[in-house]
């Protein structure tokens, strides 16, 4: 038990350094990043380096695993460096009993991200985004919830604000809708019921629609209008409404199940963000098979020149994993692949290809 104590704290301070230097390095790249991104518009240095601080989590978050492959190289050639494998064998302990409390560190480790490190990341990356809006002027034309979907249009004359029961998968055909528009001081204008609403080039087709005017002393029923059909100018585009999503990972892995309910009820595909719910239930499994490429390469005691090579090919194997999961993960945005399949099968297939190499080593 003293060994393994040994063995885990021994491992947590590498992870912790590894980890130390990339945020580090990411930080400054960032603040770099920001100063180019922003050179041209009226953004204080100390408005770029809160741009960095509050990007810098999803940036440290996305690189986690190959931290991870990192620290764990650095760790077992330190072992093996000092002889403490060696002597570990010779006092009776395999190989890969040595190996469970670092696997106890990293799956823990995986458990921490996913539970306290997922929800930070999201947001702050909500956070980044705000300021990215106010500094560049802009703000999402949408948002989900409960009572439905609500977009948000404007231009000189003024706002108007979209409230739909249901849409297409690129918000571009919707039902069960309402327009709310408001002069630019504030002021209701006029509310528009419709059966449906289809965007076309630079305007919203209206059918089985109903007029309130909400200005002047008239009665606004006694002065409502119905009409089959009806057009309404609009500065939306497919695009914008996709893009007002953002990104799964602002959203928080307690949040996503909900999430994901909305987008379905709504009658958007939740397909990305399905994938990447089960890519972080699959975090910590991904982050062990790191552990496991390095520990197939960099575990045995060090004989010449060899080591350089086997840290080569450690990293190497670890990089060809990444891209596959990442193409993996792709072919289930796209619907290629069952989400849980794109998220589970390529760390598993890592850590059952590092367990071969493992028993190979150790018992020939």
């Amino acid at each position: 038990m003293i060994l393994h104590a040994y063995f885990a704290r021994r491992f947590f301070k590498n992870f912790l350094g590894v980890a130390a230097v990339f945020a580090l390095i990411i930080l400054l790249v960032d603040v770099v990043e920001q100063l180019r991104k922003f050179a041209s518009r009226d953004a204080t240095f100390l408005d770029v380096v809160m741009l960095s601080l509050l990007n810098g989590p999803s940036g440290f978050y996305r690189i986690l695993p190959l931290v991870m492959i990192l620290a764990a190289v650095s760790f077992f050639l330190a072992m093996s460096r000092s002889s403490e494998m060696v002597v570990t064998r010779a006092a009776g302990r395999s190989a890969l009993r040595a190996l469970l409390a670092p696997l106890a560190v990293t799956f823990a480790i995986g458990v921490a991200s996913v539970m306290v490190l997922n929800p930070i990341v999201a947001a702050t990356s909500k956070a980044y985004e705000a300021r990215i809006d106010a500094l560049r002027g802009t703000a999402s034309v949408l948002s989900l919830g409960s009572s439905g979907l609500w977009l948000r249009q404007g231009d000189q004359t003024g706002q108007t604000v979209i409230r739909a029961q249901r849409t297409n998968l690129d918000g571009t055909r919707l039902t069960d809708v309402t327009f709310l528009t408001f002069t630019n001081d504030g002021t209701p204008a006029a509310r528009v019921r419709a059966g449906s609403a289809e965007l076309s080039q630079g305007a919203w087709v209206l059918r089985g629609v109903k007029s309130w005017p909400l200005l002047g002393e008239n009665v606004p029923e006694a002065a409502a209008v119905q009409m089959p059909q009806m057009t309404l100018p609009s500065t939306l585009t497919a695009d914008q409404i996709r893009n007002s999503f953002g990104t799964p990972s602002s959203i928080p892995i307690w949040d996503l199940p909900r999430f994901i309910d909305r987008l379905q009820t709504a009658g958007f595909s939740a397909q990305r963000h399905l994938v990447w719910f089960q890519s972080e239930l699959a975090l910590p499994v991904f982050l062990i098979a790191m552990l496991l490429i390095a520990a197939s390469f960099t575990m045995r005691h060090q004989r010449g020149g060899r080591t350089g090579l086997m840290v080569l090919f450690a990293v190497l194997l670890a990089f060809v994993t990444y891209f596959v999961r990442n193409f993996a993960l792709v072919l289930g945005e796209n619907g290629d692949l069952p989400a849980a399949l794109a998220a589970w099968v390529p760390p598993l297939a890592a850590i059952g290809l590092s367990l071969g190499l493992l028993l190979h080593n150790e018992d020939g």
